[in-house]
Protein backbone atom coordinates (compact mmCIF):
# COMPACT_ATOMS: atom_id res chain seq x y z
CA UNK A 1 0.00 0.00 0.00
CA UNK A 2 1.21 3.72 -1.30
CA UNK A 3 1.56 6.31 1.79
CA UNK A 4 2.76 9.36 1.98
CA UNK A 5 3.11 11.69 5.24
CA UNK A 6 3.33 14.67 5.07
CA UNK A 7 4.74 16.70 7.61
CA UNK A 8 6.19 20.45 8.80
CA UNK A 9 3.07 22.50 8.34
CA UNK A 10 2.17 25.41 10.73
CA UNK A 11 1.84 29.45 11.17
CA UNK A 12 4.57 31.70 10.12
CA UNK A 13 5.05 34.98 9.67
CA UNK A 14 5.94 36.77 6.37
CA UNK A 15 9.26 36.04 5.26
CA UNK A 16 9.92 33.30 7.64
CA UNK A 17 10.51 30.04 6.49
CA UNK A 18 9.45 26.42 7.02
CA UNK A 19 10.04 22.88 5.96
CA UNK A 20 8.07 20.24 5.07
CA UNK A 21 8.94 16.50 5.26
CA UNK A 22 7.19 13.64 3.03
CA UNK A 23 8.01 10.26 4.05
CA UNK A 24 6.64 7.38 1.59
CA UNK A 25 6.28 3.72 1.54
CA UNK A 26 4.93 0.86 -0.02
CA UNK A 27 6.51 1.58 -3.40
CA UNK A 28 10.34 1.65 -4.93
CA UNK A 29 11.54 4.94 -4.32
CA UNK A 30 14.18 5.20 -6.22
CA UNK A 31 11.55 4.43 -9.58
CA UNK A 32 9.48 7.32 -9.08
CA UNK A 33 9.23 10.93 -8.77
CA UNK A 34 7.79 12.98 -5.80
CA UNK A 35 6.07 16.25 -5.65
CA UNK A 36 4.62 19.01 -3.60
CA UNK A 37 1.33 20.75 -4.90
CA UNK A 38 -0.56 23.09 -2.95
CA UNK A 39 -4.35 24.16 -2.95
CA UNK A 40 -5.50 27.35 -1.39
CA UNK A 41 -9.45 28.46 -0.04
CA UNK A 42 -11.14 28.77 -3.52
CA UNK A 43 -9.05 27.88 -5.76
CA UNK A 44 -7.64 24.70 -8.11
CA UNK A 45 -4.70 22.80 -6.60
CA UNK A 46 -1.39 23.42 -8.65
CA UNK A 47 1.90 21.88 -8.52
CA UNK A 48 4.36 23.71 -6.99
CA UNK A 49 7.60 21.45 -7.13
CA UNK A 50 8.89 17.99 -8.14
CA UNK A 51 11.77 16.13 -8.32
CA UNK A 52 13.05 12.82 -9.68
CA UNK A 53 14.41 10.37 -7.43
CA UNK A 54 15.61 8.61 -9.37
CA UNK A 55 18.15 11.94 -11.20
CA UNK A 56 17.49 14.18 -9.44
CA UNK A 57 16.17 16.52 -11.80
CA UNK A 58 13.54 19.20 -10.58
CA UNK A 59 10.88 21.12 -11.11
CA UNK A 60 9.78 24.42 -9.85
CA UNK A 61 6.53 26.71 -10.58
CA UNK A 62 7.42 30.22 -11.26
CA UNK A 63 5.92 31.55 -8.47
CA UNK A 64 8.32 29.69 -5.99
CA UNK A 65 11.26 29.74 -7.81
CA UNK A 66 14.44 31.13 -5.90
CA UNK A 67 12.28 30.88 -2.73
CA UNK A 68 11.66 27.05 -2.47
CA UNK A 69 13.81 23.90 -2.33
CA UNK A 70 13.01 20.40 -3.11
CA UNK A 71 15.45 17.57 -1.82
CA UNK A 72 15.44 13.84 -1.79
CA UNK A 73 17.02 11.50 0.78
CA UNK A 74 16.80 8.56 -1.02
CA UNK A 75 18.46 6.27 2.36
CA UNK A 76 15.24 7.29 4.07
CA UNK A 77 12.36 7.47 1.35
CA UNK A 78 11.67 11.21 1.83
CA UNK A 79 11.33 13.90 0.38
CA UNK A 80 11.81 17.91 1.62
CA UNK A 81 10.34 20.82 0.89
CA UNK A 82 12.53 24.01 2.06
CA UNK A 83 10.03 26.82 2.03
CA UNK A 84 11.74 30.34 2.52
CA UNK A 85 10.58 34.36 2.29
CA UNK A 86 7.36 33.05 2.20
CA UNK A 87 4.57 35.28 1.41
CA UNK A 88 0.70 35.18 2.97
CA UNK A 89 -0.24 33.67 -1.08
CA UNK A 90 1.82 31.01 -0.03
CA UNK A 91 -1.12 30.22 2.74
CA UNK A 92 -2.60 26.37 1.05
CA UNK A 93 -2.34 23.00 2.10
CA UNK A 94 0.15 21.17 1.08
CA UNK A 95 0.36 17.78 -0.79
CA UNK A 96 3.15 15.51 -1.23
CA UNK A 97 2.13 13.40 -4.52
CA UNK A 98 3.98 11.06 -6.34
CA UNK A 99 4.12 9.74 -9.81
CA UNK A 100 6.04 8.78 -13.29
CA UNK A 101 6.03 12.68 -13.83
CA UNK A 102 3.98 13.68 -11.02
CA UNK A 103 4.17 17.63 -11.94
CA UNK A 104 3.33 17.35 -15.93
CA UNK A 105 0.96 13.78 -16.45
CA UNK A 106 -0.73 14.22 -12.62
CA UNK A 107 0.56 12.04 -9.84
CA UNK A 108 -0.97 8.66 -9.11
CA UNK A 109 -1.19 8.62 -5.21
CA UNK A 110 -1.62 11.87 -3.03
CA UNK A 111 -0.98 12.11 0.73
CA UNK A 112 -3.15 13.86 3.41
CA UNK A 113 -1.69 17.25 3.08
CA UNK A 114 -0.49 19.49 5.49
CA UNK A 115 -1.73 23.22 6.22
CA UNK A 116 0.86 25.95 5.70
CA UNK A 117 -0.08 29.47 6.86
CA UNK A 118 1.72 32.83 6.11
CA UNK A 119 0.25 35.62 8.40
CA UNK A 120 1.28 39.27 7.15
Amino acid sequence: EVQLVESGGGLVQAGGSLRLSCAASGFTFDDYAIGWFRQAPGKEREGVSCISSSDGSTYYADSVKGRFTISSDNAKNTVYLQMNSLKPEDTAVYYCAVGSYPCSGGPDYWGQGTQVTVSS
